[in-house]
């Protein structure tokens, strides 16, 4: 083996041949094989790096171990793969072979690997020549994402759950694979919750904290990929909640041989010239909007402050709470730095288990109090919440209109989401749990705070690049705070707001449309 430099600690000989880049060298030789066989990594195409994992070593000065270029990746050996330093510089090569093996030359799609590294903070990425992940860029060649929702698998994606849409960046392909990394990231930094990024009749490139995980949500992909080709195939809509036929005359039409989206108004205009939305997709405030702020504040947050200390004494020791328990010493930490009122130490776990769900508790109660939006709260009220419904000690409320207001703008091909500042978690149940029933399948999506502030401007061109328009304009946001209204208009955003009983009153000459039911829009 040929090695460059002189290097201390992970570069060191003794390291570079010891026990952790030996097994992650083998790790990628077994993958690549089962790869292989999944038509990922065929003809010498496609690619995997893995970080060699080593708890003594932070991620980011993790040594990396990369698959070779224009090899047969089913008959690689763990001494064909390259070793790399965290920048990227070749610290291990291996040995030419014999003819008619070509000279070792590390992986083309090493300068893309790095982006994900480095923009991500991966563990691991992969690059797969699948079949489906190819031909489903080419179902409409002027799409720049691919979208799927209310699909099993696509909870195997990170952050993703089953009522959620799947978005993935499509970007075009070039001749040699290293002219792809300004456009690979670019999209990485433009969709900042997405996991992978398609490459038009190329492939896909997929990245996770871990080996495991970016395998996971590969075959995820793979799987939702194939999906929405059969479902095109039977003229079924994989964008809309029950994949029903594709409407051609009102959400597309036939051009070259494939569906291309249009608006809706511009579909019933050319049609009957009736009176129809303009817009291609609504978002929903749900506080004051499609639920009475009473069902929150004198429902929700008294049941989640009454049963905190329970919750988190039930379930302390499950990975969920931890989780919820980690987010909360983060924000309480930061405001006890800024003096935040209510905030009071949380001791460590040597203090015991009652002193840390004590502590937690009364800081819980005065986020409450305060009404804060923050991230830390939501998460765990969602879980108490989810609770209070699986025992049905809580029942979600909506206005009498908007059923039947859900159900007409789905029936017309119009993708309906909500955006609050309560967790996705929280807003799912709300209405998988209605009085009116089971109401998700009407909507398309969930937005959080995890987006930003519903006060600022950005938040809302985040929301516009998630829902795949092509003008803010043909997106309607509803909500009943005024604030919220401003800077959704500032993003391009069609606004009104809603008025309904117990909601705040609004400035005088607010110069928002308003209405008192969704059945006036």
């Amino acid at each position: 083996m040929a090695m460059n430099g002189l290097k201390l600690g992970t570069t060191s000989q003794a390291y570079l041949e010891g026990k952790a880049v030996s097994d992650t060298k083998a790790l990628i030789s077994d993958l690549c094989r089962q790869f292989y066989h999944l038509g990922w990594v065929s003809g010498t195409g496609g690619s995997i790096t893995i970080k060699v994992h080593d708890d003594s070593v932070p991620k980011p000065e993790q040594l990396v171990v990369m698959s070779p270029s224009g090899v047969q990746k089913e008959r690689m050996v763990p001494e064909d793969m390259y070793v790399l330093s965290p920048n990227g510089s070749v610290l291990c090569s291996p040995s030419p072979k014999p003819y008619p093996h070509k000279p070792p030359k590390c992986s083309d799609c090493g300068p893309l690997f790095m982006k994900a590294y480095d923009m991500r903070d991966a563990g691991a990425v992969i690059h797969s020549h699948g079949m489906e992940s190819c031909l489903v860029t080419m179902i409409n060649p002027l799409a720049k994402e691919f979208r799927i929702t209310h699909m099993e698998m696509i909870k195997g994606i990170k952050g993703h759950g089953y009522y959620d849409e799947l978005v993935v960046p499509i970007i075009e392909n070039t001749a040699y694979e290293y002219e792809l990394t300004e456009s690979l990231a670019k999209a990485i930094e433009a969709y900042p919750k997405t996991t992978a990024v398609l490459v038009r009749n190329h492939g896909i490139y997929v990245w996770g904290d871990s080996w495991i995980n970016a395998k996971t949500q590969a075959e995820c992909y793979h799987y939702l990929f194939e999906a929405a080709i059969k479902l095109h195939q039977l003229g079924l809509d994989p964008t809309t909640p029950n994949h029903g036929p594709i409407q051609q005359n009102v959400k597309g039409v036939l051009e070259s041989g494939i569906h291309r989206n249009i608006s809706v108004k511009a579909a019933t205009a050319a049609s009957d010239n009736t009176s129809e939305p303009s817009q291609r997709c609504i978002v929903l405030d749900i506080e004051g909007t499609t639920t009475p702020i009473s069902f929150v504040t004198d429902v929700l947050f008294p049941y989640a402050r009454n049963n905190v200390g329970r919750h988190l004494s039930a379930t302390y020791d499950t990975e969920e709470t931890q989780d919820d328990i980690k987010l909360l010493c983060i924000q309480v930490q930061e405001d006890l730095e800024k003096g935040v009122a209510g905030a009071v130490p949380i001791p460590s776990d040597d203090a015991g288990k009652e002193e840390v769900v004590a502590a937690l508790v009364a800081n819980v109660d005065a986020m409450i109090k305060a009404d804060r939006k923050i991230t830390a709260l939501k998460q765990l009220q969602g879980h108490i919440w989810r609770t209070g419904y699986e025992k049905n000690e809580l029942k979600g409320v909506v206005f009498d209109d908007v059923p039947e207001a859900l159900k007409k703008w789905h029936d017309s091909g119009i993708k309906v989401y909500i955006y609050s500042s309560g967790s996705r978690l929280a807003q799912r149940l709300i209405f998988g749990n209605s009085n009116y029933g089971d109401l998700r399948e009407y909507l398309s999506g969930f937005f959080d705070t995890t987006v930003g502030n519903k006060r600022e401007s950005s938040s809302y061109a985040e929301i516009v690049q998630s829902v795949g328009v092509d003008k803010p304009s043909e997106v309607l946001f509803v909500t009943d705070v005024f604030q919220e209204a401003v800077a959704a208009k500032a993003a391009g955003l069609e606004v009104i707001v809603s008025i309904r009983p117990g909601n705040g009153a609004l400035p005088e000459n607010h110069g928002f449309k308003t209405i008192t039911s969704f059945l006036e829009i």
